[in-house]
């Protein structure tokens, strides 16, 4: 049984949410994501939580679903098992709330990031990997396909070829070919992930958090939109943002050549 499947830290407006099974490699447990989807909803509605930094302990990043005893689906443990339950419960929401959490969220992929792993990898703002580090797309290995936005995500960020050849291979992308192909941010050497991981994160929460939360909502729609819909969505959101004291701050700051003082008002 888990008794901390993830591991909360808030400090200076950041909250950490580190994956702690490092035995099953951080693989996705029923409370794992449960704890996830609760850190998400605190993260939502606290002031002082102005970005997230998610990442895992040990050697992996995660593992995807954990298929131990079954797996998370419904079903007898020697049998069939119906995941479309779990992924309306648990897993679809997690991924719906990190794209509509109106703050930054940034992955520090410490090692293996396989299966529903990588993807929620993916679904994060802005991704740093481990120069050890890789994505694995290891569905088809066993018959099923990309979830937790995968079969989104990747079009959307490597084109659809190489999307449909890392989904129909299981191919396993080293931390550099992620970063080429615009899976990753940046790659760091192992031992200076987590000091830059921080260094990135805490300049988020000092920064705009109106402005990350616009720039979220647009690019979300941004696939689904026309151009017209996608202007009159920007028009909206610069009206509000210009009014807000922020900018007014951020403006200020530029022409008294000082730093800004963001407060997401």
């Amino acid at each position: 049984m888990d008794i901390t499947p993830v591991i909360a830290a808030l400090e200076d407006g950041v909250l950490t949410l580190t994956l702690n099974r490092p035995q099953r490699l951080n693989a996705m447990s029923p409370a794992l994501i449960e704890t996830i989807n609760h850190e998400l909803a605190r993260a939502r509605d606290d002031a002082d939580i102005r970005a997230v930094l998610l990442t895992g302990v040990g050697r992996g990043f995660c593992a995807g679903a954990d298929l131990a005893d079954g797996g998370p689906g419904d079903g007898a443990a020697d049998g069939p098992r119906d995941l479309g339950a779990a992924m309306d419960r648990i897993f679809n929401p997690m991924i719906r709330a990190m794209r509509a959490l109106p703050k930054p969220i940034v992955a520090a992929v410490n090692g293996i990031a396989a299966g529903g792993g990588a993807n929620l990898a993916l679904a994060c703002d802005i991704v740093l990997a481990a120069r050890s580090a890789r994505f694995d797309q290891a569905f088809v290995r066993i018959s099923l396909i990309p979830d937790l936005g995968g079969t989104y995500f990747l079009p959307h960020i490597v084109g659809d070829a190489r999307a449909r050849g890392l989904a129909m291979l299981g191919s396993s992308v080293p931390a550099e070919e992620a970063a080429r192909m615009g899976m990753v941010w940046q790659v760091f050497d192992d031992d200076a992930l987590m000091a830059e991981a921080q260094k990135l994160v805490h300049r988020l929460a000092k920064g705009p958090t109106l402005s990350y939360a616009a720039i979220k909502q647009a690019m979300n729609v941004a696939a689904t939109n026309t151009l017209d819909q996608q202007l009159d969505l920007e028009r909206d959101s610069q009206r509000a943002l210009s009014l807000s004291a922020d900018c007014k701050e951020g403006i200020a700051a530029f022409l008294a050549k000082r730093p800004a003082n963001f407060t997401g008002r």
